[in-house]
């Protein structure tokens, strides 16, 4: 019989998964969720009535009573003449003449489904490549919990209460309410049936060519994938592309996809190389048939109203210096939202600009978007702990510097209180703020560092640091051009007059020098594997020159030396701001006695050492700006709702 003969097909791809289990060490069965849930706290059960099923998220079943007829993929392995096997070709002949008349009865635990009734049933569906199946699914719940795989289901949930989607999920926490906002929706936001129609549609089809191109092979996952393509190409776009136009989009993306989960530290560029002994425009000339390197910048707001701006135009001036007539430089000025980032880029491409850089994290996805589409350019962004190959990142290890100013704080502080004004709560930002106060306990055991962000809503961090008694104060690292407030880098106040101390700089010029100087040599390229193209962040500090610590006359001698001693220590490596074993506000400890904290833990720490006095609020006490800032970078402050 031709039913006997399928199940013969389906046992042998049992048998052969069995195997494959069982030659790396895996369980080759199915799980049984009660087992499971004998190590889970659960919280509640719920009832999700009846709900289409995605089959490829079936994985085990409820009870142990089954588990052994079946390997991990649900296909059988009972023997072709036994009861079973008769009753799955049973089942068999009844779905392809009939189809499914009865829903099968699950269990949904994180978001993955587990049957009670109707095991057959779905052997013989995921045997014939089905997509889904109906059941009546209660839903388990396990308490909350301090890790990431918990983080992420409690985001679901309230992703599950807006859309009843089911059949994406990611490995990043954060991503829900990303897409969430990425399809023009707010938390909270009830989508209509045509809307999760719409979706579906849009999703499945990327679902389908993401496999088609091995996509189940990747660390990712397809939401992760489909979040990607939705940072370079709006969702509200995509509707009217036809499937031919949004092939060509993932064809064209497909190799920063297979970066997203690289390691970030294997991208890491620590330190610069060698400054060659001369620059030569052969290879370059070879290359793009023109006499002069062509440089853009492009930035976010004008140098007459931020300091960061004036601080990479000084470096684009340097640069003029340095290089005379080999290069030409010009800038450009996004201005708000009067300018779209994305028609700038073309306009800067078109002009014949070899290089272009630019200098906000903001304008990231749109610079990767303009790279793919133009290879030929060189792209670079300010920004850290990208896996991007199409353009590299550049940003600086800014909480060297924060440590030697902590050191001064410490060493200048008459109150034992330290005030610090911090602005973004964004990666980097804890970094600083915990190797100023290491610093600063450093020298002086006793003093506290409180800490306030300047971007908050209606901040008014000046009279809390008068109220608290905090005349020592950390405050933004760079001045606009012109302008007559004193307030930036480390001071005293006193009576409105403000004392300098010590200023942390960014020497952009030396970077950007570093970068040309490479480029005109010809290597490029030989900073990555030519036949594999790598992610590449650059993130130098004060060995590499594009960090430093200016001390202020104002300063005791003693407090100046030790300054030299310890920038010393920190540039041929013999010291490291966060080496040793770390005390957190909670009383719980990171970092090893024998180490330092690695690269990416420095980048993405979210937690505060034990001498600072202060929190991080909610993203929505933030100010649109730093809201905004934070929705492209990944917050670190508590979730809230972000307006783009």
């Amino acid at each position: 019989m031709a039913n006997v003969a399928e199940y013969a097909k389906a046992l042998r791809m049992g048998q052969r998964a069995y195997r494959n289990a069982v030659s790396r060490g895996e369980y080759p069965y199915l799980p049984a969720l009660d087992d499971i849930l004998e190590c889970v706290d659960v919280q509640s059960e719920t009832s999700l009535g009846l709900v289409d099923i995605p089959m490829e998220q079936i994985v085990g079943t409820k009870t142990a009573g089954r588990q052994n007829a079946f390997a991990a993929d649900f296909m059988p392995l009972m023997p072709e003449k036994s009861e079973f096997a008769t009753k799955w070709a049973n089942v068999y002949e009844h779905q392809t003449e009939d189809g499914v008349s009865d829903p099968i009865i699950a269990y949904e635990f994180l978001n993955k489904f587990y049957v009670q009734e109707g095991n057959k049933r779905v052997s013989v569906l995921k045997f014939l490549n089905a997509s889904s199946i109906e059941g009546v699914v209660t839903r388990v719940i396990p308490k909350p919990s301090d890790n990431r795989e918990s983080r992420i289901y409690y985001e679901f949930l309230d992703f599950y209460k807006d859309t009843a989607i089911n059949y994406l999920w990611f490995t990043r926490e954060g991503s829900f309410a990303q897409l969430t906002r990425a399809v023009g929706k707010k938390p909270g936001q009830v989508w209509s049936d045509e809307e999760k129609q719409d979706f579906a549609s849009i999703y499945l089809d990327f679902c389908r060519q993401f496999e088609d191109r091995g996509g189940g092979k990747l660390p990712i996952t397809a939401g992760d994938a489909f979040l990607f393509y939705l940072s370079l190409y709006p969702y509200d776009t995509l509707a009217e592309k036809s499937m031919s136009e949004r092939k060509e989009d993932l064809d064209r993306i497909w190799k920063e996809i297979s970066l997203l989960n690289q390691d970030p530290e294997q991208a890491l560029v620590l330190e610069p190389a060698e400054d060659p002994d001369n620059l030569s425009l052969t290879r370059f000339i070879k290359l793009t048939s023109s006499k002069q390197l062509k440089v853009a910048f492009i930035h976010d707001r004008p140098v007459e109203s931020s300091g960061w701006t004036y601080s990479h135009e000084l470096g684009r001036t340097h640069l003029e210096q340095v290089f005379g007539d080999k290069i030409k430089t010009s800038s450009y000025f996004v201005g708000g939202d009067t300018i779209d980032i994305s028609q700038l880029l073309e306009q800067v491409i078109s002009q014949g600009n070899h290089i272009i850089f630019t200098t906000n994290q903001k304008f990231l996805a749109s610079s990767l978007k303009a790279a793919l589409e133009h290879p030929e350019t060189k792209i670079l962004n300010c920004s850290v702990n990208r896996p991007y190959s199409s353009i590299r990142t550049y940003y600086g290890r800014m909480y060297e510097a924060k440590f030697l100013c902590g050191m001064v704080a410490g060493a200048m502080c008459e109150n034992e209180k330290i005030g610090y004004l911090a602005d973004y709560p964004i990666l980097g930002s804890f970094a600083n703020i915990n190797a100023f106060a290491l610093g600063a306990r450093m020298v002086n055991p006793r003093v506290k560092v409180y800490l306030y962000w300047s971007s908050m809503e209606k901040a008014d961090c000046l009279r809390q640091l008068r109220e608290e008694n905090i005349s020592l104060i950390s405050d933004n690292d760079m001045i606009r051009p012109g302008s007559r407030d004193r307030r930036f880098g480390l001071y005293r106040e006193k009576d409105g007059e403000y004392l300098k101390l010590a200023t942390p700089i960014w020497d952009w010029g030396k970077f950007y020098e570093k970068i040309i100087r490479d480029i005109l040599k010809g290597n490029w390229n030989k900073t990555s594997d030519t036949k594999e193209k790598k992610a590449l962040n650059y993130w130098w500090g004060i060995s590499g020159n594009i960090i430093d610590l200016i001390c202020s006359q104002n300063l005791p001698s003693g407090v100046r030396r030790l300054v030299e001693v310890m920038k010393r220590e920190i540039y041929t490596e013999q010291f490291h701001p966060f080496a040793g074993e770390i005390v957190l506000q909670d009383g719980s400890r990171v970092g090893r006695e024998d180490g330092s904290l690695s690269p990416e833990e420095i980048i993405t720490m979210d937690w505060l050492v034990e001498n600072v006095v202060g929190t991080t609020p909610p993203l929505e006490n933030f100010t649109k700006e730093a809201r905004a800032l934070a929705a492209v970078q990944g917050s670190l402050a508590p979730a809230g709702e972000i307006e783009e």
